[in-house]
């Protein structure tokens, strides 16, 4: 007996029923509804975390971490963020080579677990700095090569900076406490997710000395930031989070600029003349013009309104008429 529910003559005669609409195909339930393909295998990053909001608490992680590192090392290295990435944790893995200082991290209240990586030239180039050098790194390591104790206490040092600035840079979001559970120095062996999950990468790469460049990165795993999408949307702050400062300096912007000075002038009229004409004035020449109704007030040699010129008491005064319309005086 066949598995099959349809001969193949029969399915053939289906086929064929179908093509030529004498089998009617619009039958059904929910036939006028519209639908939208969905691969439940790949998650769509844009309608989940706001990177923007990422990008932002990079900003005011960077400003704290350079005077970090400008206290611990006694030099200032140029550390720039580049743009927030989202990518899979296996393409990540794949740009990475050993050694590194690989450091899978606990961000609480954050669920799972992050990676702060440190790129060995900047473990160098900070020991050098350290010990008073000049920054200069080690570009070539073996693949295998350890780091020694003082190398290790150079990476804690940069990470109890870098775990500082970083509850700085989430507190107007959520206050966050960062734990160490273990370091590597070969990638492959930080498996805070799955080869196809979606990760969040902030990249910053770090110019500690003279040609010597390397970078460090943040991971955050996608799921680890959904809980807080609504957070990231609607509580980052381009300041620091307190309204009172806020609304103190907008009162004394504001004071500041209602006491800026402007200059105001009042024109009668215009004459167009030439150049010659001008060069042949002599005192006591009589110019003739026509009087407009009202007069221009300029403020800054922007035309502003038109006014009435007279007299209030012993002073010669304007009043305003109509406000000038941009464009169109």
């Amino acid at each position: 007996m066949s598995d099959q529910l349809l001969t193949a003559e029969e399915l053939s005669a289906l086929a064929e029923g179908i093509n030529d609409g004498s089998i009617p195909v619009d039958t059904g339930y929910n036939t006028s509804m519209r639908v939208r393909k969905h691969d439940l295998a790949s998650e769509d990053s844009s309608l989940g975390v706001n990177v923007a909001s990422i990008d932002m608490i990079n900003e005011r992680f960077i400003r704290t971490f350079r005077l970090g590192l400008l206290e611990m090392l006694r030099s200032s290295p140029r550390v720039t963020p580049n743009r927030v990435q989202i990518a899979r944790f296996g393409d990540y893995l794949k740009g990475l080579r050993a050694p590194l200082s690989v450091n899978m991290v606990r961000l609480n209240p954050l669920r799972g677990y992050s990676i702060v990586a440190i790129d060995p030239v900047v473990v160098f180039s900070s020991l050098d700095s350290f010990f008073g050098g000049f920054g200069r790194g080690v570009t070539q390591l073996p693949p295998t090569r350890l780091f020694t104790p003082t190398e290790t206490r150079i990476i804690n040092m940069i990470l109890e900076v870098f775990f500082r600035s970083l509850k700085d840079a989430w507190s107007p979001i959520m206050d966050i406490e960062q734990e160490v559970v273990t370091s590597e120095i070969n990638p492959q062996f930080a498996q805070i997710a799955d080869e196809n999950d979606l990760v969040v990468v902030s990249h910053f790469e770090v110019e500690a000395g003279p040609a010597t460049q390397g970078f460090i990165d943040l991971v955050y795993p996608y799921a680890s930031l959904k809980p807080v999408r609504d957070l990231l949307r609607s509580r980052v702050q381009t300041g620091d989070g307190n309204e009172e400062s806020d609304n103190q300096w907008r009162t004394e912007l504001g004071t500041a600029v209602d006491n800026a000075p402007v200059e105001l002038r009042v024109l009668l009229g215009e004459i167009s003349s030439s150049l010659g004409a001008v060069e042949a004035m002599q005192p006591g020449d009589v110019l003739f013009f026509k009087k407009p109704e009202l007069a221009r007030m300029v403020i800054n040699d922007v035309p502003a309104f038109d006014v009435q010129v007279g007299n209030l008491g012993s002073q010669t005064a304007v009043q305003i008429a109509r406000s000038v319309i941009p464009g169109m005086q």
